[in-house]
This record gives C-alpha cells, sequence and structure tokens, in this order.
C-alpha cells in the first residue's frame, strides 16, 4: 500500500489517515506531495482524481478522503479494532468522527495544524468558542463513558483519537483552554508512540506554507 500524503508539520487531513494506516500495522509506502507548491496541482492528480491529500493505494483501489480511507482499513483489517467493536460505542464513535469531517470550520481556519509553532495564544484570536466548548463536551463525555477501558476516547486508540488528534495539537499549540481530564487526554494523545513519530519527521521538514503560520 502507498499513502499520499501532504507536508507533516501542517496536513491535519494527512496526519488522520496516516494514524489509521499505522493502527493496521501493515507496511506502506509514504508519498510525500508538498503543499502550496507550483506543483502541488499535478503531482497530486497523479494519484488522486479529487486532487487532494491524503490518498491511499491499495493495488488497484484509490480511496481518497481520510475518513473514507478509514472505512477502508477498518474492512480490510476489521480485527484490528479501528471502530470499537460494541455497536453502541461504535454509533457514537462514528456520529463525533462525521461531526469533525463535516463541521468546526472555524476553529480549523483560526488556529490551523502547525507542529513547529512555539505553544502560544495567537496575537489575533481567533473567536472559535463554539466549536472549542464542543470540543471539550465531546472529549469530557467520552472520558466519563470509557475511561475504564483505557486512556483515549474509547479506551484504546481508535478511529476517533486519529480524527481529534490535529485537533490536540490546536489546542496545545495556541494554548486553547482545557481543563484537567480534557488535558490529559491530550498529553495522552501526544505521547503515543504514532504521534511522536510523526511530529518528529515534521519537526526536521524545511518548508513554509505561508498561510498556515499564524500569528
Amino acid at each position: 500500500m502507498r499513502l499520499a500524503i501532504g507536508n507533516k508539520n501542517y496536513s491535519s487531513w494527512s496526519l488522520r489517515a496516516w494514524l489509521a494506516m499505522k493502527l493496521t500495522g501493515a507496511d506502506f509506502d509514504e508519498i510525500l506531495i508538498l503543499l502550496d507548491t507550483p506543483e502541488f496541482k499535478a503531482e497530486v492528480e497523479r494519484f488522486s482524481p479529487a486532487g487532494r491529500v491524503p490518498t491511499l493505494i491499495d493495488g488497484d483501489v484509490v480511496v481518497w478522503d481520510s475518513l473514507s480511507i478509514i472505512e477502508y482499513l477498518a474492512e480490510k483489517f476489521p480485527e484490528k479494532g479501528i471502530w470499537p467493536k460494541d455497536q453502541t460505542a461504535r454509533a457514537n464513535a462514528r456520529s463525533i468522527v462525521a461531526e469533525m469531517h463535516s463541521g468546526f470550520q472555524d476553529l480549523r481556519n483560526g488556529y490551523p495544524m502547525n507542529l513547529r509553532r512555539k505553544p502560544a495564544s495567537r496575537a489575533e484570536p481567533f473567536d472559535a468558542k463554539k466549536d472549542i466548548e464542543r470540543v471539550r463536551d465531546i472529549w469530557r463525555d467520552c472520558r466519563e463513558k470509557y475511561s475504564s477501558d483505557g486512556m483515549f476516547l474509547f479506551g484504546d486508540f481508535s478511529a476517533v483519537d486519529c480524527f481529534y488528534a490535529p485537533v490536540v495539537t490546536r489546542f496545545l499549540t495556541y494554548q486553547l483552554p482545557l481543563a484537567g481530564v480534557e488535558k490529559a487526554y491530550a498529553h495522552a494523545v501526544m505521547e503515543h508512540s504514532f504521534m511522536r513519530q510523526w511530529r518528529e519527521e515534521a519537526l526536521k521538514e524545511p518548508w513554509i506554507v505561508a498561510a498556515d503560520e499564524a500569528e
């Protein structure tokens, strides 16, 4: 399998798919396509009919969009626990992932993922209070229900954590408000071996995407 991704420092959608790939334990090759370059369009269209990253290539199968990639991997590797096993928990998890997939525009636009940025609040605060509070509510609710099963939103690290990991980085990078339970979850995500690997590789990247360098 091959996974086309954008810059690790900035590409939140790529991170989601990459984490899911790591969860499978399968070998895969990364295809790095640099964001915000004149070559990006031509390069990404070699792999993705939608012209976006991430895109998974598995033989003759091409899957684009991070949520579709996660669903494909969950079907291909059903034993890996990409979604929670319990039906009720799984339905809840899918709803939470879908909510992130289609919403939280103010949070995403105002606080772009930038792993190299020194943690600090924005010089010009962006109004994403509603999104921030909703994310915090989700984290608290999940930890209240599933904390006995592990450190993550549904106990074990799963698709939900793959989807919320980029948001964790935003909360820490821009010093957005976190209470005890939420802070513990955020640090558990950042200490996960997959996240450590991604971040270490992101910090080595020399490329700059000016649009994502929020002050």
